[in-house]
C-alpha cells in the first residue's frame, strides 16, 4: 500500500535509500540543504519541500539522515523543524547515527504531541544503500517499529527491533568501535602487502577468504587497492561517529583504548586535509608515515598521529 512519506537528507546514502521507498510506490516529500542532490529523486516524482516542516506538513512517515547530533536537533527539534509542524500520530524516523540520549529526547518529546518516534541507524555504507542490502538497528516502541518495518525491508535485508528509544544507536556503536578496529587492521595489512612488493588484489584474494576475513577487507580494502578514495562514508562523519562513542564510554566508565587509537588516526587524517575522503583513505595516512624504530625500546617515532 503506498504511503505518504517524507524524506531529509539526499546525500551519498539517503538518496539512494530515499529511491527505494519512492520506486516501491510511495508519494516522498523531500528536502536536502543542497536543492542539487534531490534532483535525481525529483525527476522520479519526489515533492520538492523548502524546510523540514513543509515534509512534515505533507507526510504521514518522515525519515531524516543528516551529518551531525547538532543537524538532527536542528532538523526534529527545531522551530522549523519536523516536530514543531507534525501533527499527532505522524512518526519521525531518524537514521542519522547521532547520541542516544538525543533519541531518547526526540522519543520523550514526540510522545508529549502524540507523534511516534524511531531511532534506525544505519550499516552498509553506499554500497548497501544501492543495493537496499543495509543492516538497520532500531530504537523505540515496538508497535512503533511494526508500523514502518515494511519500509525499513525495502531498504535492508537486516532490520532489526533493539530496544528501546536509543537502543538503535547504541547498537550503532557497538558496530562503529567494530569497524574502527577492523579498518585500521585492514590498513596496516596492507600497507605491509605494499611495503613487500605485492599485489595487493592479490593478497585479497587470499586473505579475504579465510579467518580474517570481513567486510573492511573485501569491500574498502579492495577501494584501496584500486586507488580509490572516494567517499562511500565520509572520514568526518566517522569521526564524529568514534567521538560519539567514546564520549558514551566514559559516561559508562569503560576504557577502549582500540578504539582512542583509531580515532587518533582520524582525527590526523581530518588534520592533513582528508575529511571529505571515504574511510578508506587512511591508507594514504600510513603510506606517509616515516618510522625511526630504537632496537631498544617497544616504542615508536614517527610524524603522523600524536
Amino acid at each position: 500500500m503506498s504511503q505518504k512519506i517524507g524524506w531529509i537528507g539526499t546525500g551519498v546514502m539517503g538518496s539512494s535509500m530515499c529511491m527505494h521507498l519512492l520506486k516501491a510506490g510511495n508519494e516522498a516529500f523531500v528536502y536536502n540543504r543542497t536543492k542539487t542532490k534531490a534532483d535525481a529523486l525529483v525527476a522520479e516524482g519526489a515533492v520538492w519541500c523548502d524546510s523540514p516542516a513543509e515534509v512534515a506538513q505533507n507526510a504521514d512517515i518522515i525519515f531524516t539522515i543528516v551529518g551531525y547530533p547538532a543537524d538532527v536537533e536542528q532538523t526534529i527539534l527545531g522551530p522549523n523543524g519536523v516536530l514543531a509542524n507534525a501533527d499527532s500520530g505522524k512518526i519521525i524516523v531518524d537514521m542519522t547515527t547521532s547520541e542516544p540520549a538525543l533519541a531518547e529526547r526526540i522519543a520523550r518529546e514526540a510522545a508529549a504531541k502524540g507523534v511516534e518516534a524511531l531511532d534506525a541507524p544505519v550499516s552498509g555504507g553506499d554500497v548497501g544503500a544501492r543495493e537496499a542490502t543495509l543492516a538497520i538497528m532500531a530504537g523505540g516502541e515496538k508497535a512503533t517499529f511494526d508500523k514502518v518495518r515494511n519500509l525499513l525491508d525495502v531498504m535492508g535485508d537486516n532490520v532489526r527491533y533493539r530496544g528501546v528509544a536509543g537502543a538503535g544507536q547504541h547498537t550503532k556503536m557497538c558496530n562503529q568501535i567494530l569497524i574502527a578496529g577492523n579498518i585500521v587492521g585492514a590498513v596496516e595489512s596492507l600497507f605491509y602487502a605494499h611495503k613487500a612488493g605485492m599485489d595487493l588484489n592479490e593478497v585479497i584474494d587470499v586473505i579475504g577468504t579465510g579467518a580474517a576475513a570481513s567486510a573492511c577487507i573485501n569491500g574498502l580494502g579492495r577501494r584501496i587497492a584500486d586507488g580509490d578514495f572516494d567517499p562511500g562514508f565520509y572520514i568526518k562523519h566517522f569521526v564524529k561517529d568514534m567521538g560519539i562513542a567514546l564520549a558514551e564510554a566514559r559516561r559508562m566508565q569503560i576504557s577502549l583504548p582500540g578504539l582512542a587509537l583509531a580515532h587518533r588516526f582520524y582525527v590526523h587524517a581530518m588534520d592533513v586535509g582528508y575529511e571529505n575522503l571515504g574511510i578508506q583513505a587512511l591508507y594514504k595516512v600510513f603510506t606517509k608515515m616515516r618510522y625511526d624504530f630504537d632496537p631498544g625500546s617497544q616504542g615508536r617515532k614517527d610524524n603522523g598521529p600524536s
